[in-house]
């Protein structure tokens, strides 16, 4: 694809993650053009068309009639996690590159799927892990990368909130979701541990789940977005997981969307290695027989992670990088063999809880 080529981009799914995330940060990338929306709900759609489209861009209720224009050479998947398999499968015989919002699917099996259908098109899939974008993220991955750490053996991939259940949409919905805080927060801290480690290969999980407070009354519930109905709300509240990874190292994942615990910390990680460890702030270690801690400041500096463009925006970012991947045919930082792993284990988790035994990968 040329330089001077635009990149056509379709949105399937005009909620809260395609208004939030995809579609502003979009509208910043040169050489790019949202020509169709869809949603099942056809307002959001018309709506979207009209804020972020060109001026002839068209808007759908069913997502097959976009993939129809051959014209679109990019769909951007935003929709609950259910539909993420299979609207990623017919967009990608459709001849159509993908971003897919996190999760990659509800289960390692429909994940699985796209896998295999880009690999069989040669279709470019890449997931919405855009906090890889973070700079304290890019920093502390080169460093990984440079031997700062040593051998990684033990981390803690951490997404807890304290009192912030997601009231909006479908987030309490087990079927169109998958699961609760494990899923769509969890999720996030798994994939930049794993990415950060190098590490993708797990030996096996030990995994709980928790609906201690999901049944509260609204008088006791303090939920930083009002109220929630405790009779939808059908996922976990909380959910932990042991993995091991075939290495040895052990990695610790906390998540929840309600605890009662002061000092809640999202989409970070813990690492700790042979040299040295980090918590994204600080790097950690020994040098000339004395413990020392080296805090990193984010607010200056920093080269550009292409040109032009500063590491401040991780929306932006990922956005960037991958159309900079379906331009010049590269990986993008994200890559979805990557994304595959992050689920097999989500899921390995969900069914420890579920059975109280070891999953074996």
């Amino acid at each position: 694809m040329s330089a001077n080529e635009k990149i056509r981009i379709g949105i399937i799914g005009c909620g809260g993650i395609a208004n939030g995330k995809h579609m502003p940060a979009l509208s910043k990338v040169s050489g790019v053009e949202m020509v169709a929306f869809c949603d099942i709900i056809p307002e959001k759609a018309e709506a979207a068309c009209k804020r972020f489209g060109t001026p002839d861009a068209k808007w759908y209720e069913n997502y097959k009639e976009l993939l129809e224009d051959k014209s679109i050479d990019v769909v951007h998947v935003c929709t609950p996690n259910r539909a993420h398999s299979f609207i990623t499968v017919d967009a990608l015989e459709a001849g159509k590159h993908v971003m897919c919002e996190k999760p990659m699917a509800i289960n390692s099996e429909e994940a699985l799927k796209m896998l295999n259908a880009s690999k069989r098109t040669g279709k470019k899939l890449c997931i919405g892990y855009q906090n890889r974008y973070r700079p304290e993220c890019l920093y502390i991955k080169d460093e990984a990368v440079a031997g700062t750490f040593g051998d990684i053996y033990y981390a803690k991939a951490l997404a807890i909130r304290r009192r912030a259940v997601p009231t909006w949409g479908v987030f309490l919905n087990e079927y169109e979701q998958g699961g609760g805080p494990l899923i769509d927060i969890g999720t996030h801290s798994l994939d930049l541990t794993l990415w950060i480690m190098d590490n993708y290969k797990p030996k096996y999980c030990l995994g709980t789940a928790y609906h201690k407070l999901n049944k509260l009354t609204p008088d006791m519930q303090g939920n930083d977005w009002g109220a929630w109905d405790p009779e939808k709300f059908t996922v976990e509240d909380s959910a932990f997981g042991l993995v091991v990874m075939e290495n040895g190292a052990t990695i610790n994942l906390e998540s929840s969307w309600a605890l009662n615990y002061t000092q809640p910390r999202e989409a970070t990680t813990v690492i700790c290695g042979t040299k040295g460890g980090s918590d994204l702030s600080s790097i950690n270690g020994v040098r000339n027989g004395r413990q020392f801690q080296t805090n990193i400041n984010y607010s200056a500096g920093g080269a550009a992670f292409y040109e032009g463009t500063s590491n401040t925006d991780s929306s932006l970012l990922s956005m960037i990088d991958w159309i900079h991947a379906v331009r010049e045919n590269c990986d993008p930082i994200v890559r979805p063999e990557q994304a595959y792993v992050v689920t097999q284990i989500l899921e390995g988790i969900y069914n420890s809880a579920k059975t109280q035994d070891i999953v074996r990968f």
